[in-house]
């Protein structure tokens, strides 16, 4: 499926450039009414990022977070920085569909797995953002990839595969914010090795080719962001070129 995603500091609607606060664009956009415009065109789920949670939980925005949840009324998936349960169970109290679980479930694969059998499969996405190294080994990165974890994708994803886990949102970083296009083949050897979870591609997507690639090896899910708001294609083309591909 296509993920419209939006990223938020302050309220405010922008997008980090690999991941750097120190390279932040913001764009001139209601969050409710950007989200509210790719729900009418047909999303069947949406993908909020609070940057600010992702820095500091003390800070993360609740309020917008229930504005946006209320008015909407549709599946949201919500990331940023959710680290311990109180925070999962509080986003799902509030109404989010699926919460996005990123560094801790790199730092403590067991823990969430706990998770998993607890909320269930489908309320849990694990976020994975991956550095390759020099040899193309997929490295996990941790804590909004300011720190590298040391860990390849098997390690962490074994534990949780055991416990059910259902979805995974895979970010390359050095394609995030770059509108460069995906690195199929990293998802492509992702989807070959574990078939039985539905990932979520994120980082890189500037055409809608990239759509095609993507949906043609099995991808469960595409996350746009940049495209869309700097109008690279419309939510609305995306939509019929996921059905039509």
């Amino acid at each position: 499926m296509i993920i419209p995603a939006i990223d938020l500091i302050n309220g405010q609607v922008v997008r980090l450039k690999k991941g750097d606060f120190n390279q932040v664009t913001q764009f001139d956009t209601d969050p409710l009414a950007q989200l509210s415009h790719y729900r009418d065109a047909g999303s069947a789920l949406l993908h909020i990022v609070d940057l600010d949670g992702a820095k500091d939980p003390a800070n993360r925005q609740l309020d917008t977070l229930t504005r946006l949840v209320e008015n909407l009324s549709c599946p949201i998936q919500v990331g940023g920085g959710i680290r311990d349960k109180a925070e999962v169970e509080a986003l799902l109290k509030l109404g989010v569909d699926k919460v996005v679980i990123g560094s801790l479930a790199a730092r403590d694969p067991q823990l969430v797995a706990g998770w998993i059998q607890q909320f269930g499969a489908e309320r849990i996405t694990v976020a994975l953002d991956l550095l390759l190294d020099d040899q193309g080994n997929a490295q996990v990165a941790t804590h909004g990839w300011q720190k590298g974890s040391g860990k390849l994708v098997e390690e962490v994803i074994a534990p949780l595969r055991q416990a059910g886990l259902k979805h995974v949102l895979c970010t390359d970083i050095d394609r995030d914010g770059m509108l460069t296009g995906p690195n199929v083949a990293l998802y492509q050897t992702l989807i070959g090795q574990y078939p039985e979870i539905s990932w979520q591609a994120s980082g890189g997507i500037a055409e809608l080719e990239d759509l095609k690639q993507l949906k043609a090896i099995g991808i469960g899910g595409i996350i746009i962001g940049k495209a869309l708001l700097t109008g690279r294609f419309t939510i609305e083309e995306a939509l019929a070129c996921w059905q039509n591909g």
